[in-house]
């Protein structure tokens, strides 16, 4: 077979202002970047504000292995199956962020014959809506110590008189907007800045992945440009000596951050290899961020399509439930219908038992035990209260003795449907018949409802998202998330929703756990308000919220030819 690469240079694609027009755009609500990609200006929204709602659809999967389950493919492979029985469809992914592209987990467009095309323009810069947010954040953070340098060389009231500003009286040590970068570097996790003569003052700060900044999430969740200008004004920067909260509309910084945010907000129209439409907007990482495509790019999609189909990062546990519990309180929209992505290599690896057979291999023992895993996120999704289908994607190498007894098990376990899905093979043939029943699942109706109460205390809300998110015995709180907590019930933000950052690689916090874990306690290491975002993020166990590069990085695969023509990429 090619290489996806391959398979996506090789392909006939469409001028994107004919997908545009497919998908009942008009020319002026475009904005082309070249044939491949174009803006989506939000007057489209105006134009439409009556129109009948589609059908949304969330594809998640089980807890994720090394060998990739392929939620991207089967979002892609579904939205192509369902453009071929005659539905009109959208479907809504994430920017591939470059950290990943160049380091171990490769692109974001797909694979195969399920693919997202141009797929080097997919993984690289796009139309440069993550550069955008880099550029606002690290504004913010470079006018915050600019007016620390200047009010602390001259005064409050000297600052005051030359400037006729009001001095902030900013504490060095409580500033909680540091800086962003969109490539992996674990040497920047715990930074010094202002070092240096007429530099300072000195202080602690760090670098975070561009994905995790505040700012990617409020572009994930604005419902429009206002709302977008007003929750960066809302962000909280840092506190002054009294312990009040200093926000980018105090620092004078929020339209400056707009502004440069302006275009980014506008989602960018692509197409799959077979011409089905698909937006691509908001950025990735739901193990330490929001970790969906955006409110915008949703609502664009669900008033000119009959289906949406889009996907939360990760397993069930991670970016459906933050779909869930954040994404849908911000939207309104609430999924019909949810896709569970598992593979039989996914089960064996999530087992935990250790097998001389290869991954490959048929084996009734790892299977049947890493069966339990999926269960687990079936259950989990079924107590949102929406219909799930499962799909298992099936590799060369998988027995059909091994796949008839897994669609057996799901369905005893109470999922709406099962399909094989050879998607990445076949593209649109591959997933008909998940296709087929994915129609008939959103035709049954829902009844969801969110796992917890924003009105909770905080306390209360950790406790039940821990017990019934993940399985949790309860939480435990180190000194200074315990004040931290206190300090956000004092402020008045404890009616905020939550976003859990913690490992993938398991349904807990702790990734060497496989399976189902069970009898654990969460450790909670800190909490950090997202203001404008509208979230309280909760940092468990040892999570980083800068990745690393490894060993033997994806970089170093990646060249250009003589023609400029690029390698490497997968």
């Amino acid at each position: 077979m090619l290489s996806d690469i391959e398979i996506s240079r090789q392909a006939t694609l469409a001028d994107i202002s004919q997908i545009a027009t497919n998908l009942g755009l008009q020319p002026n609500e475009l904005t082309l970047f070249g044939h491949t990609k174009a803006k989506v200006n939000l007057s489209v929204l105006k134009r439409l504000p009556q129109a009948t709602k589609g059908k949304l659809i969330i594809v998640t999967a089980v807890t994720p292995t090394p060998y990739g389950e392929g939620k991207t493919v089967t979002t892609l492979g579904l939205t192509q199956s369902l453009q071929a029985i005659g539905k009109q469809v959208c479907a809504c992914i994430r920017q591939p962020s470059m950290g990943p592209v160049f380091g171990v987990k490769g692109g974001a467009a797909g694979g195969g014959y399920a693919q997202v095309v141009p797929m080097e323009e997919m993984n690289l810069h796009l139309t440069g809506d993550i550069h955008a947010v880099t550029s606002a954040h690290n504004l913010a953070a470079a006018a915050l110590d600019a007016r620390l340098f200047h009010e602390t060389q001259l005064g409050a009231e000297v600052f005051a008189a030359q400037t006729g500003l009001t001095p902030l009286n900013i504490d060095p040590e409580q500033i909680c907007w540091h800086r962003v970068l969109d490539n992996n570097e674990r040497s920047l996790r715990t930074i010094t800045v202002g070092l240096g003569a007429n530099n300072g003052p000195a202080h602690e700060s760090s670098f975070d992945i561009s994905a995790a900044s505040e700012l990617m999430a409020i572009l994930a969740l604005s419902r429009s440009l206002s709302d977008m200008r007003q929750r960066i004004g809302a962000v909280v920067l840092a506190y002054d000596r009294q312990g009040q909260a200093i926000t980018a509309e105090m620092l004078g910084v929020a339209g400056a951050m707009s502004a440069i945010m302006a275009e980014a907000i506008k989602p960018t129209l692509m197409q799959t290899l077979s011409g089905a439409p698909c937006l691509v907007h908001a950025g990735p990482f739901a193990n330490i961020a929001h970790g969906n495509s955006s409110i915008i790019a949703d609502d664009i999609a669900l008033r000119l399509a009959d289906f949406v189909v889009t996907e939360g990062g990760f397993g069930s546990d991670m970016g459906f439930e933050k779909f869930c519990n954040i994404k849908t309180r911000a939207s309104g929209h609430t999924p019909d219908a949810a896709v569970l992505v598992t593979t039989l290599k996914a089960l064996k690896a999530n087992s935990g038992i250790k097998s001389a057979l290869p991954i490959t291999a048929p084996d009734t023992e790892r299977l049947q035990a890493g069966f339990a895993n999926l269960a687990w996120h079936i259950a989990n999704v079924q107590q949102y209260g929406i219909p799930v289908v499962v799909a298992i994607n099936q590799f060369p190498t998988d027995t059909q003795e091994e796949l008839d007894w897994l669609k057996q098990q799901v369905l005893a376990n109470g999922a709406f449907g099962c399909e094989i899905s050879q998607a990445f093979a076949l593209g649109a043939d591959g997933a008909t018949a998940l296709a087929q029943t994915i129609v008939s699942a959103t035709q049954t109706e829902a009844n969801f409802h969110y796992l917890y109460d924003t009105q909770q205390p905080l306390t209360d809300k950790l406790t039940q998202l821990a017990q019934k998110g993940y399985g949790a015995e309860g939480v435990s709180l180190s000194e200074k998330a315990q004040r931290q907590l206190a300090q956000l019930e004092a402020q008045g933000y404890g009616h905020l929703p939550l976003c859990m950052a913690k490992t993938p690689m398991s349904i807990s916090h702790d990734a060497k756990l496989k399976g189902v874990p069970s009898r654990f306690v969460i450790p909670v290491t800190e909490l950090k308000l997202n203001a404008g975002a509208g979230f309280i993020t909760v940092l468990m166990g040892s999570v980083m919220t800068m990745p690393g590069l490894g060993i033997k990085p994806a970089y170093l695969q990646i060249d250009i030819d003589e023609d400029g023509n690029i390698q490497g990429l997968s």
